[in-house]
């Protein structure tokens, strides 16, 4: 695929200097398709380099001198950026803003590796276990500023000589070896902007110059000129009056003579820390299309409502309407996408199915509501609201799997012993007519009282023709198979990192937050969960079976390798056994060997949180087949991602709103890595990860930082409580946090 934007200069010598003189260079578009100078023209000097030209970049990768990939940049260090290198085992470290030459979270770009005699080996704390930020062995005292490094892009040493031989060992850039990065590289080319150009932040007016000055609340994007006609009316005036308010301003260029890109104003939101400015901010920002779905879009569902299965349909499906099936959702769900039945069967077995809702009978290939499902690839999940990939009447309507009523799905159908082992299976269209809609709490009261008798008005509404004995026994016969299924993958080396999830009660006129909890994850979801595995499993089997060659199948990635021999390191230091060699063993390891104490959950907790980081989210891979395939399915890994992570601000915004009105909330943490002025810890009661500053701790003397081998400590020493008794020490990370 080429690249969308080129530069037209002339070509880069092998020695990545610049060839041409002040006299040959032409103009070259920049990655916004604005004409920039080359390298040496203009008066103005020099921020970034100009990039390559397509051909130069083509030559390049294929020669071995330069590496495509995704460049991700540190959130709590942005003049940090890393891109993987080829063999996965480490990261190509970009020292700096000029480094990445103007590219934003998320690019596809391509760097320079340059000659092996200038490369360092450099240590970050990017991603993985926290390093020192300044020179270790260090006592501070709060509220004393300290000095920083003349520079953000200075380089640190190799510190033993077996690091520096690292670096000697490598040839050309097979990067074999494990380790942190190596350094300076550069980039060369924007091949594709992921990100959105588009930020949230605050406007800061500039006495006599035509344009405000833009400070985004992502430190990773740069400051951004807008001109002042952008602005609101009165903004000169009143330049106090926007202090607090949030702005939305894209990118439009960024010129290589300037450390500020050049932007518009795209919208004002509102007050800064409100949860609808927030929350449009956080949308826009991750390109999320929350827009009404159009005339055009919704004429082409049934306008005929309440709709029914045409007669001619049934004839195309297996009738399963007369079969126990029913649904297990979250108690507000109105989207009931998926159904479970088991069957008991004369010979001891069961016949057990998943009913999925068959979305594909209303969405016409082609048509503007595939154009637009295909563009948002996927719903959105927020913590006070949805954004659908699909029209509201078809995905809680038309599809909803909603009791007594008749409906088409898709479903795969087993026969299947009650030890969980599959004897045979059937895929196809059927029609279902769920008996009755389950919540998570119904369903689990069914299985912690299995001889109870429940009462109809214990439950919400049954099918006449069945009575809740058969359906509380149709849950508990899923509940045994579920667990001999789990057990079964658990055994056969499977992984599961159960991370703390915040969940909220909202007022329900405001939306606004009136409490948090963990949420509990219980033997009916597991339920859910196991069923829903089992059937994405056997039909990725049957579509490759059917379809080698074309088969469209989601896969984990395995985890970075660089931090997982980080968290390896760090978990040998501070003497916790954990094994990485396979996923079965590190599920052991996890469940197994953190001791037996009254902090062994928590232990649990962190180096779960503290796992999850080298692990990669599922994606659609195409080796083969047709472009637009490849290219709609790296779309749909991209929207995939941006929603988890919009799911994730949302959870945070609402958690700092609801901090806020509620005032200071008291919980115990657990230190999860120390810098050399903070310490990161996770909040037990809430299950929310914070970077605590040494500065602004109240009642702190002093704190100091030092190595002990390779391990950092960090240690607090408070105020006395009452007057004539000593100082109280603390040292981290041998001790929690409170």
């Amino acid at each position: 695929m080429d690249p969308p934007h080129q530069s037209k200069g002339g070509n880069r010598p092998r020695d990545g200097k610049r060839g041409p003189s002040q006299s040959t260079v032409p103009h070259q578009k920049d990655a916004y398709g604005k004409k920039t100078r080359g390298s040496q023209g203009g008066s103005k000097k020099q921020v970034f380099e100009a990039y390559m030209t397509t051909e130069d970049v083509s030559h390049g990768l294929k020669r071995g001198e330069l590496i495509q990939g995704s460049i991700r940049i540190n959130p709590k260090k942005y003049h940090e950026a890393f891109i993987a290198a080829p063999d996965g085992k480490r990261d190509i470290f970009l020292d700096g803003t000029a480094a990445r030459n103007r590219a934003l979270n998320g690019d596809v770009v391509v760097v320079q590796v340059l000659p092996q005699e200038q490369w360092k080996v450099v240590k970050s704390d990017s991603e993985g276990v926290s390093e020192p930020e300044t020179q270790s062995g260090r006592s501070q005292t709060p509220g004393k500023k300290t000095k920083r490094p003349p520079s953000p892009d200075v380089i640190v040493e190799a510190e033993t000589e077996a690091e520096e031989q690292l670096a000697k060992r490598v040839e050309n850039i097979s990067l074999n070896a494990t380790g942190t990065g190596i350094s300076p590289q550069q980039v060369v080319y924007i091949v594709e902007q992921k990100h959105s150009r588009a930020a949230t932040g605050f406007l800061k007016f500039l006495p006599d110059k035509p344009f405000a000055m833009f400070s985004p609340v992502d430190h990773r994007v740069p400051r951004v000129n807008v001109p002042l006609p952008d602005c609101p009316h009165d903004f000169c005036s009143r330049p106090g009056d926007y202090a607090n308010i949030l702005f939305i301003v894209r990118i439009t260029s960024w010129p290589d003579d300037s450390n500020f890109a050049e932007g518009r104003l795209a919208k004002t939101l509102g007050q800064a820390g409100e949860i609808e400015p927030e929350t449009e901010g956080i949308l826009i920002e991750y390109d999320v299309d929350f827009s009404e779905f159009s005339v055009e879009v919704l004429g082409c569902l049934p306008q005929k409502l309440p709709w029914t299965i045409p007669p001619e349909e049934f004839g195309n499906r297996r009738d399963l309407r007369k079969e126990c099936i029913f649904t297990i959702d979250p108690a507000t769900a109105r989207d009931l996408d998926d159904a479970l039945s088991c069957k008991p069967l004369p010979d001891g077995n069961f016949e057990l199915g998943v009913h999925i809702a068959d979305v594909s009978y209303f969405v016409e290939e082609g048509n503007a509501l595939d154009f637009i499902a295909s563009r948002r690839a996927t719903s959105v999940y927020m913590v006070q609201k949805v954004i659908p990939m699909l029209p509201r009447l078809l995905c809680e309507e038309l599809c909803s799997l909603n009791p007594l009523t008749d409906r088409l799905t898709f479903s795969v159908i087993w026969k299947i012993t009650p030890e969980g082992k599959i004897l045979s299976e059937w895929f196809g269209r059927s029609v279902i007519r769920s008996c009755v809609k389950l919540s998570y709490d119904h369903a689990q009261s069914m299985i912690e009282a299995p001889d109870k008798l429940f009462q109809a008005d214990e439950l919400p509404p049954c099918a006449a023709e069945h009575p809740v004995d058969e359906i509380h026994q149709a849950v508990l016969n899923l509940h045994s198979i579920a667990k001999r299924l789990r057990a079964q993958r658990f055994q056969g080396g499977a992984l599961r990192l159960d991370q703390l999830k915040l969940s909220f009660t909202l007022d329900r006129e405001t939306s606004m937050p009136q409490g948090c909890y963990v949420y509990q994850y219980r033997d009916s979801n597991k339920l859910v969960e196991e069923f829903m595995l089992l059937a994405n499993m056997a039909t990725a089997h049957q579509i490759y079976r059917s379809f080698p060659n074309k088969a469209l199948l989601r896969r984990h990635p395995p985890p970075q390798t660089k931090m997982v021999d980080d968290l390896q390191e760090f978990c040998d230091q501070m003497g916790l056994n954990i094994d990485f060699s396979t996923a079965g063993t590190l599920h052991k390891s996890l469940n197994e060997t953190l001791g037996d104490d009254e902090y062994t959950s928590a232990r649990k907790e962190v180096l779960t949180h503290m796992c999850s980081r080298p692990m990669q989210v599922s994606v659609s891979p195409i080796f083969t087949g047709a472009l637009e395939v490849q290219k709609q399915a790296s779309h749909c890994n991209d929207k995939k991602t941006a929603s988890k992570r919009v799911q994730e601000l949302s959870s945070e915004l609402f958690f700092s709103v609801f901090v806020k009105e509620s005032g200071p909330l008291d919980s115990e943490a657990m230190v999860m890595g120390i810098l050399d002025q903070a310490f990161d810890v996770l909040v037990l009661r809430y299950g929310v990860q914070k970077r605590i500053y040494c500065k602004g701790l109240h009642g702190l003397e002093t704190f100091h930082f030092h190595k002990v081998g390779k391990r950092g400590e960090l240690t607090l020493v408070w105020a006395a409580e009452e007057p004539g008794k000593p100082s109280v020490r603390q040292v981290r990370p041998r001790d929690r946090a409170k």
